[in-house]
């Protein structure tokens, strides 16, 4: 378990890059292509470019966010329920997480095989969908195995110690 949970560590740290790289080719893009607006030579297929890499930006630090605890959670009944059907709704919850995010994976896959039957692209400058599909899919499946982890080790936790949150007050 501890080495697939080290492998699960390093393809979140290697998704977590790539949407780091995506967000500094975000700004460049968006730099560029003001300059050039300036200058009346705005960059071609800026918006195209800005979009797929939204892609891998939101997908790419999806996991590295569940990992370190970022999704909102409501408390809103949890002092009234008792330490071990709280530590259960944690491990419900991040199998509910790990389910839609496997439904996103499947379903974005499935999608890219149409764009690839019917050679979708983006608008303006022709780049391919299904490879941004592709890269979804593959960041919503890392995404849905690393809340699937978490479950199991929520659900191996001693009794009492599984439900630990980190709270933030408004």
């Amino acid at each position: 378990m501890t080495l697939l949970r080290k492998a699960v560590d390093g393809l979140i740290d290697l998704s977590t890059a790539i949407g780091a790289a995506a967000l500094i080719l975000v700004a460049l893009n968006i730099l560029i292509d003001v300059v050039g607006r300036y200058f009346g030579a705005p960059l071609a297929g800026a918006q195209d470019i800005s979009q797929m890499l939204m892609v891998l930006i939101v997908f790419g630090g999806m996991a590295v966010c569940d990992r370190n605890g970022g999704h909102v959670s409501m408390d809103v009944f949890e002092h009234w329920f008792p330490d071990r059907m709280n530590a259960w709704l944690d491990v419900l919850s991040a199998l509910v997480g790990a389910a839609i995010f496997a439904g996103i994976a499947w379903t974005v896959y499935e999608s890219s095989k149409i764009s690839l039957m019917l050679n979708l692209a983006t608008n303006i400058i022709s780049l391919p969908k299904a490879w941004f599909q592709w890269a979804l899919s593959a960041f919503a499946a890392l995404t849905s195995l690393s809340m699937l982890l978490k479950a199991i080790r929520l659900a191996l936790a001693p009794a009492g110690r599984a439900g630990e949150h980190t709270e933030e007050i408004l």
